[in-house]
């Protein structure tokens, strides 16, 4: 691949707006990027935020535990009204998660995929996926984790995604960098996206190739397949932490709920990448999310558009 020169991180102010009725200041939805920029995106002193974090990492050792003791065993599963499945160790561990926030934090909003909104007002909401990939847990599958994400008055302030299958977990806080850690690491690894500037040498990952293009909302998705050097449907979670790493340039994901975005969210964009739906809008609400290494987004959101 070409050797290619990062360019200028770019600096943007704020703009408010609402955001999914709930009467909260909107993201940012200009089209900055870059470690430098994400930085400047904090709305919370160094020591909330690690302590956001510390909280996080003990729900996801939790959280792992659970899951793992339950991973290709005998499971209790239902359907929910829109049609997914959910099984008890989901709920099982959005339980646990909830508490423990609120035993920390009283004040603090929640936002879950299994017991919905709680304090939705408040000015610090946490964001949570207890089991991000329920249907491959399911079925035995190993990509599967908890997404954990932390907002302070409508700005995503830090992350946590852990995968107990794989063994690995991705974190980042504004201003912090973000980072992974394996079961082989002696300590955590800082992490940044790739710096490729040509879509021919890119890697492009997807969630559902079908999904998405029968959704008719990016009608040059196939064409954008063709273009790049390979893509792969490494999809959920761990496509955003591949592309955080540095290992994919972009992926494409739709039919997303902000629980399954904020994380990557704020990993990604501390990586040095940018997040953005497909209308180019920074947002975690609209049912639609790309993530990548920043210097190709505007190119690949073209390419959807068709």
């Amino acid at each position: 691949m070409r050797a290619v020169r990062r360019p200028a991180e770019r600096s943007v102010p704020l703009v408010s707006d609402e955001v999914s009725g709930d009467a909260r200041p909107a993201m940012d939805q200009s089209s900055g990027f870059g470690s430098a920029w994400s930085a400047g995106l904090r709305r919370a002193p160094e020591a909330e935020l690690e302590a956001w974090l510390a909280l996080a990492h003990a729900a996801c050792d939790e959280a792992d535990a659970s899951a793992r003791s339950a991973f290709r065993r005998d499971l209790e599963v239902s359907t929910k009204p829109d049609l997914t499945y959910v099984t008890q160790v989901d709920t099982a561990i959005e339980r646990a998660i909830r508490s423990r926030i609120l035993a920390a934090w009283p004040d603090h909003g929640l936002v879950g995929e299994e017991y919905g909104t709680e304090a939705g007002t408040a000015a610090t909401r946490w964001y949570i996926d207890p089991i991000d990939g329920t249907h491959n847990f399911m079925r035995g599958v190993p990509l599967f984790g908890t997404l954990l994400a932390v907002e302070r008055d409508g700005e995503l302030q830090a992350a946590v995604m852990s995968a107990p299958a794989l063994h690995e977990r991705w974190w980042a806080r504004r201003g912090g960098g973000a980072w992974a850690r394996s079961a082989d690491d002696a300590a955590p690894r800082r992490i940044r996206v790739s710096e490729v500037t040509d879509l021919a040498d890119a890697q492009i990952l997807y969630g559902s190739a079908y999904d998405i293009e029968a959704s008719g909302r990016a009608p040059g998705f196939r064409d954008l397949l063709g273009a790049v050097w390979r893509e792969r449907g490494f999809g959920d979670f761990w496509g955003y932490g591949l592309l955080a790493e540095g290992a994919a340039e972009a992926m494409v994901s739709i039919n997303v709920s902000t629980w399954d975005a904020a994380a990557p969210m704020v990993l990604v964009e501390e990586a040095g990448g940018r997040a953005t739906d497909l209308h180019g809008r920074r947002a975690i609400d609209s049912g639609t999310f790309l993530v990548s290494n920043g210097l190709l987004h505007d190119e690949i959101l073209g390419r959807l558009r068709g």
